[in-house]
């Protein structure tokens, strides 16, 4: 009698051999998500269907512009059949992460590669009417600037550095955003440009934008923000996770042992972000006599050799590690990114935060842990804000219901 391990064992192997196969025209346009080119035979050899359903599948998706003619594969003997492959260039995306003192805004393809960018200097607390109007005013310069129509636009991506209803894209009392409460962001930039909007908050962004370019083979992992405030987006299985309402990953505001005394700006007392956040180290170092005005100062100074900016980021990786080991030890993610503007502080930041992680964590949870600095850099917020766009236009629901709006009109 076979054991349970074994009818396990030829369960997966069975899944293995026979994967389940795609149905649609947008499950079967996933296949051409890898960038290969494919012919009609190996599709049919991919998902079992016939020859004629393929060929009308592939002729649909060329009709919407997902697909194009690729040239043609080497023959076997007589004529060399055609390829199709996926044509990111068929729209575009509109890309924003927007921070407490910064926006950057992108131009994307469908395939998330930027085609233009600009990053500047902008103050959130400038409140949503200026600040989603220079949203607006940038994106037409940006979609002129790489030669295409705002009417190419498949979606809006936009990141906000607060909590946020990502059902309705509205902020939710969000501390360093005055004014932005309850604002239908989504319907403004709607009214602008014309093209859907999805709108989340800034760090799941990143971990969006991370996981895409730098480790899509890794299921799960936790992207830390260090900047003026502090937050983590948390990927499970593959997936953005954003807990019942939307607040999973608000490391910034889980109170530090022994800092109980110091205030937060959110109203509470020893929050993370109180202790460790860009603003905290500032004062710090500013009581120390240091000139220096916000985050990117502090960079500045621990590059420049300064010993108490040094020991200040240190400690706020220290800080940042105790809530860490609380999260390695309830997520077990395999791989911890670090990104925002504190982490161009190098490896004071990071030596602070793995020191504690490693200490206070079981040893199973960290025996394949690893903690790095973020690959993707400044690009994470656009390219995640962008990703939340194509993830949507390009799944398989919204890909048949384009197909069927084609073949009705």
């Amino acid at each position: 009698m076979r054991t349970k391990e074994t009818w396990f064992t030829v369960l997966m192997e069975g899944l293995a051999k026979f994967p389940p196969r795609p149905t649609g025209a947008g499950e079967m346009f996933q296949l051409f998500r890898d960038g290969e080119p494919r012919t009609r035979a190996s599709l049919v050899a991919e998902t079992g269907q016939s020859r004629s359903t393929v060929a009308a599948r592939i002729d649909a998706l060329c009709g919407i512009g997902l697909l194009v003619p690729a040239g043609e594969a080497s023959s076997t003997g007589g004529r060399p059949p055609s390829t199709f492959a996926f044509d990111p260039s068929a729209r575009i995306v509109l890309g924003v992460d927007l921070g407490a003192t910064h926006a950057r805004i992108a131009v994307t393809d469908l395939a998330g590669t930027p085609l233009t960018v600009l990053d500047e200097p902008l103050a959130i607390s400038d409140g949503p009417d200026h600040v989603l109007g220079w949203v607006a005013d940038t994106a037409h310069k940006l979609v002129a600037q790489a030669g295409r129509d705002v009417t190419e636009l498949a979606g809006i991506g936009i990141g906000l550095p607060g909590p946020v209803d990502h059902t309705t894209g509205r902020p939710v009392n969000p501390p360093i955003m005055p004014g932005w409460d309850g604002t239908d962001v989504p319907a403004v930039l709607h009214a602008r440009l014309g093209a859907p909007v999805l709108v989340d908050n800034d760090v799941n962004v990143m971990s969006l934008g991370e996981h895409a370019t730098v480790c899509p083979e890794v299921d799960d992992l936790l992207f830390v923000k260090v900047a003026t405030g502090i937050g983590a987006g948390v990927i499970m299985d593959g997936h953005l996770r954003r807990g019942a309402q939307g607040a999973a990953g608000d490391l910034g505001h889980v109170t530090v042992p022994g800092a109980e005394d110091i205030p937060c700006r959110c109203g509470n007392t020893g929050c993370l972000e109180a202790v460790a956040g860009g603003l905290a180290i500032a004062q710090k170092l500013r009581d120390g006599g240091a000139t220096i005005a916000a985050a990117p100062d502090i960079v500045d100074l621990v590059r420049s050799g300064d010993v108490a900016a040094g020991q200040a980021v240190r400690q706020a990786g220290r800080d940042i590690g105790t809530v860490l080991a609380a999260s390695v030890s309830l997520l077990n993610p395999a791989r911890i990114v670090v990104g925002g503007i504190l982490a161009g502080a190098g490896e004071h930041l990071m030596a602070g935060i793995r020191e504690i992680v490693y200490q206070r964590s079981l040893p199973l949870a960290t025996q394949h842990l690893r903690i790095v600095p973020s690959g993707a850099g400044s690009q994470a917020g656009v390219i995640g804000a962008a990703t939340l766009v194509t993830e949507q236009y390009l799944a398989p629901p919204t890909v048949d219901a384009l197909v069927s709006s084609q073949e009705d009109s």
